[in-house]
């Protein structure tokens, strides 16, 4: 009798798996409070709420896809995600320690912009090679 067997699950999908759990979590977190987030933050309600719909779809996306897409394709999509996160985060900070008020909007509207990028580009890519290929 044969016996099924599971994939093997690496490290690489553990992380992209949490990479997209992250998104859901900043995505609720975004959607529940979008109105004092949006004040601490200084930016308005509905792009906060806006960001938090597009991290929760970008989020699903990149959890759904694990199995389907490489993680070679993986890696440098977050790679590149999270680079643009970082940069952002500098140059709002930037801007908030120069006086300035967009410090907050630059910061979530990458978050309202980069999941759904990062989504489209995974659906996008070809699909993992398989052992049957």
């Amino acid at each position: 009798m044969a016996q099924a067997v599971a994939p093997r699950v690496n490290r690489r999908t553990v992380g992209a798996i949490a990479d997209g759990a992250f998104k859901v979590v900043l995505a609720l977190a975004c959607l529940a409070g979008a109105a004092p987030l949006g004040r601490l933050l200084g930016t308005s309600t509905w792009l906060m709420a806006v960001a938090g719909v597009v991290l929760l779809v970008g989020g699903v996306v990149e959890i759904g896809y694990t199995r389907s897409r490489s993680m070679r394709t993986y890696t440098r999509l977050m790679i590149a995600y999270d680079s643009g996160w970082v940069l952002t985060a500098l140059i709002g900070a930037l801007i908030a320690w120069r006086g300035g008020s967009a410090g907050g909007e630059v910061w979530i509207g990458y978050q309202a912009v980069a999941p759904l990028v990062f989504a489209v580009l995974l659906i996008v890519a070809k699909p993992a090679r398989t052992a049957s290929d």
